[in-house]
């Protein structure tokens, strides 16, 4: 586990020293002073090399036998005045790749005065060791025989710049917000056979700890709620459903105020039911629970740094199997809206789990908004690749707020159309409403549309992060795996919008 500190500026006795060059091989005054002391070791080093001080860029210097120091690390932070805070997160996430890579297991980062940077030293020192922490996550629960060489051997980063009892200070709320991500990055991880719905209640009760009112809704409560659409995708496992309310009360005296409200699609595993999908890359539909990982997260992370506001969060849990018992194509099932459903494909079965949650959230708790989140389709992905999530909503306004927050936090969305041309073309013969259209385009919108029809209305915005919830590659902060996505955007839609002074 990594440890992070924050120190007063000063020469270090052992690891690496880790100094800032901006763009054109610029070094900070801290760095200056070194190569001072280092008879210009570290310029002829940058002069002999490609490294110009580009983000993200690192460069190794082996330290004279003067030095307490075993090495010199020049990272790259490009033009200090473009410096922001996703910028600095970054660095600090290449910084830890690179002393992991390297084999090290102690460094310090100096963090001071960078000429034309934005914001305080000790503000950018959260940023930097916030990208570092962000990048050290890693899931090794399974692993049993990995060479020592694979693991990481980083164990402690200290970040030296003035005014660190502040920046530790501050530091504490980014690492609330990494424990959301890190749990989201946890539950998305876990096998199949690890976190079905029962055992991602089990999970969601954890919470509890920290404040979260936790309440599990079985198979028999969601009966008599008449959650028909829901259980339905799960009559073919062996699992029992789940609905798992977590409530977070941080704002006493706005008791009265209605509370925002976040739901999530729980598919802990999707085979696509009788309409069986193909054996290759069914593997990856463990994921399909990420929306439902990233709400339990973010409630983690609302009550871990005392979030200031009223919070629901609901996630519906089922395993999607074919079995003698299973849901069939052409089944109508009625929801707890009271909307029958003609089921035409058992592979769109998000939409139908979501249709009992969101009805059910906005029926009981009134909140002032519902954002969901779901893996909901992969038109979406075909659409928006990986760079963006999908945005739909009902509601400008906080359409807009959505898409700040995720441009502050790197977490971006894009918004995609609504419109009563699309809405009919899932009207069914036999039912209210079919869940496909039958045809092939504008996948993403048409489950989206769906989703619509159980909203009442409610101010509301559904982000498909199909696309998003697992990296292939390491990228920035975020190491190749489970993303967590959603968690740091939804949280600093609170933080920017909803919290009470």
């Amino acid at each position: 586990m990594l440890k992070i500190a924050f120190a007063e500026p000063k020469l270090p006795t052992a690891g690496t020293y880790a100094v800032a060059v901006s763009a054109d091989r610029t070094l900070s005054p801290e760095g200056l002073e070194l190569d001072k002391k280092l008879g210009g070791a570290l310029r002829r080093a940058m002069n002999a090399s490609r490294f110009t001080g580009k983000r993200d860029e690192v460069l190794a210097v082996l330290s004279p036998h003067d030095l307490s120091v075993q090495r010199v690390l020049l990272y790259g932070v490009g033009k200090a005045e473009e410096l922001s805070d996703l910028r600095l997160q970054g660095v600090g996430a290449a910084i830890l790749a690179h002393l992991n890579q390297a084999g090290e297991s102690e460094a310090t980062v100096s963090v001071g005065r960078l000429g034309g940077a934005t914001g305080t030293a000790a503000q950018r020192a959260v940023e930097l060791a916030y990208g570092a922490l962000l990048r050290s996550y890693r899931f090794d629960k399974y692993r049993t025989r990995e060479k020592p060489e694979k693991k990481p051997s980083l164990k402690k980063l200290t970040v030296a710049v003035t005014g660190a009892s502040a920046a530790q200070r501050s530091f504490m709320t980014r690492e609330k917000i990494a424990d959301g991500v890190f749990m989201t990055r946890d539950l998305v991880s876990e096998p199949p056979n690890v976190l079905h719905p029962p055992g991602m209640a089990e999970h969601a009760r954890t919470l509890a700890k920290l404040g979260v009112d936790v309440e599990v809704l079985g198979l028999k409560d969601l009966k008599k709620l008449g959650m028909g659409a829901l259980i339905g995708v799960a009559q073919g496992s062996a699992h029992e459903p789940h609905v798992v309310v977590m409530r977070w009360s941080g704002d006493p005296k706005g008791r009265d105020r209605k509370p925002v409200a976040f739901c999530g699609k729980g598919v802990t595993f999707d085979t696509g039911g009788i309409s069986l999908k193909p054996a290759a890359g069914m593997e990856d539909m463990k994921w399909d629970m990420a929306g439902s990982g990233a709400v339990v997260g973010l409630m983690k992370t609302l009550a871990g740094r005392r979030a200031r506001v009223n919070a629901v969060g609901i996630v519906g849990m089922v395993e999607n199997m074919p079995s003698a018992t299973a849901q069939r194509p052409s089944d109508i099932v009625k929801s707890m809206s009271g909307q029958t459903i003609e089921v035409l494909n058992t592979d769109a079965e998000g939409r139908l789990v979501l249709a009992d949650v969101l009805w059910y959230c906005q029926d009981r708790f009134k909140p002032r908004f519902m954002v969901d989140l779901a893996t909901l389709t992969g038109a979406i992905v075909v659409a928006l690749g990986s760079e963006h999530a999908g945005l739909f909503s009902n509601n400008d306004e906080l359409a807009e707020k959505l898409l700040a927050a995720g441009k502050s936090t790197g977490e971006l969305l894009w918004r995609m159309p609504l419109s009563e041309a699309y809405d009919q073309e899932i009207d069914s013969d036999v039912a209210d409403v079919k869940n496909i259209s039958g045809g092939r385009g504008g996948g993403g919108i048409i489950g989206a549309q769906f989703l619509q029809r159980f909203v009442n209305n409610a101010p509301w915005a559904h982000l498909d992060i199909a696309g998003m919830a697992w990296s292939k590659k390491d990228q920035g902060t975020v190491p190749k795996g489970a993303t967590a996505f959603g968690v740091r955007l939804l949280d600093r839609l609170v933080a920017d919008n909803y919290e009470s002074s």
